[in-house]
């Protein structure tokens, strides 16, 4: 699963999209008092790096972040289930 972010500019402004994948994104949370601002940690996928990434919305955030959330919580629970499967073991 991807995480996009794009930026919605007048066609004269330079405009970057990012794409992160699911599995590299460590955190993300909206301000607490100033919902517009929201921002997460990704890792990279080679190196032993971290980047944090703020971006500010014309309204609120939260949903975004709340969205990020269930989302790796889903990712996360197939992770476990498939790298750590459990057997269930009959003893006779």
């Amino acid at each position: 699963m991807l995480l996009t972010m794009t930026c919605f500019q007048p066609r004269d402004v330079p405009c970057h999209d990012y794409f992160y994948s699911l599995k590299n994104v460590s955190f993300c949370a909206f301000h607490p008092r100033d919902h517009r601002y929201m921002g997460f940690i990704t890792k990279h996928p080679q190196l032993h790096r971290f980047a944090c990434h703020v971006f500010m919305g014309c309204e609120s955030t939260r949903p975004v972040a709340e969205a990020v959330g269930r989302a790796f919580q889903r990712f996360y629970t197939k992770f476990i289930e498939t790298a750590y499967p459990i057997e269930d073991i009959y003893i006779e």
